[in-house]
């Protein structure tokens, strides 16, 4: 069992289905929580800020930054996954109470760190899943692109929406949406500010699983939990290279982006985890990674 600070939780303790759950320090607006048993390696990032729909404000922000530091150098950790603890809504996006306040220097400073959060969420060594059980507009939406999964409830509500408030996407949102989803459909997306639903998300290519809502209201969860299992037990090391590999890769050209696989690759040959594969394969039985 991991035991979290301030960006997380004091203590965890089993919640429904086995899972561990994490209990809130007061106030607390991004907690910190650890799955436990078959599911052990699995951690969440879960976000708490029920009075403004998880609206990117500074404290918010903040405790992100703190969480995903605890998670970086953790070997444990082997998958990330982003969950709303608030039903019916993932990220609603910018708090623009608060942005309404600032001075536009403010403004400028504010948004680029929101621009660096999505950049550390995208460099997270591990997999990263966003389970979208509700609303993710705006900002809330640069936060799933930036996870290398996306899971969403075909109910759930998405957007860059920002176009319909007199500002563009600025969290990374026209960088990564076209990455995604190709650059026409970004530009119609982006152009119109139009909400979609999971299942359009799904068609398009912006999600990569969509499931009907469940009366918990976290199927997008449950699912992102199912798939989060099914990378438990590939090799963390050799996860981490190809991770690496791709998003360095689509970067550049393909020449050179065969010349950052082969570098990947020259890493994860040494490794304890390679020879186990191979013996495993030889002896007919599952391996046993251990990340080395």
């Amino acid at each position: 069992m991991m035991q979290l600070g301030r960006a997380g939780c004091d203590l965890l303790r089993w919640g429904r289905r086995g899972v561990l759950a994490a209990v809130p320090r007061r106030g607390a607006e991004v907690l910190v929580g650890a799955a436990g048993g078959e599911s052990s390696g699995i951690a969440e990032i879960l976000m708490n800020r029920p009075h403004a729909r998880n609206s990117l404000g500074k404290v918010f922000v903040n405790e992100l930054f703190s969480a995903l530091e605890q998670l970086r150098f953790d070997e444990n950790v082997r998958v990330v996954v982003f969950k709303s603890e608030v039903k019916g809504v993932f990220c609603a996006g910018a708090d623009l109470k608060e942005r309404a306040k600032m001075d536009d220097a403010e403004v400028g400073h504010f948004v680029k760190r929101l621009r660096n959060l999505m950049d550390e969420i995208a460099a997270l060594p591990v997999p990263t899943i966003a389970a979208i059980d509700g609303y993710a507009l705006g900002g809330g939406l640069e936060l799933a692109l930036a996870c290398d999964l996306r899971v969403a409830a075909s109910s759930a509500k998405m957007g860059l929406i920002e176009t319909t408030r007199g500002l563009l996407p600025g969290a990374g949102g026209t960088q990564r949406l076209p990455r995604c989803v190709g650059i026409g459909l970004a530009k119609e997306l982006i152009f119109t500010g139009r909400q979609i639903d999971g299942q359009q998300a799904f068609s398009m290519g912006l999600v990569n699983h969509t499931v009907p809502q469940n009366n918990e209201g976290d199927a997008a969860y449950q699912r992102a939990l199912t798939l989060a299992k099914e990378i438990l037990p590939q090799a963390p090391f050799a996860v981490k290279m190809g991770k690496l590999a791709i998003n360095r890769g689509m970067e550049v050209d393909i020449a050179s982006g065969m010349a950052i696989e082969g570098m990947c690759y020259a890493q994860n040959i040494p490794t304890r985890d390679r020879q186990e594969g191979m013996a495993a394969f030889k002896e007919k039985r599952p391996p046993q990674f251990i990340g080395k």
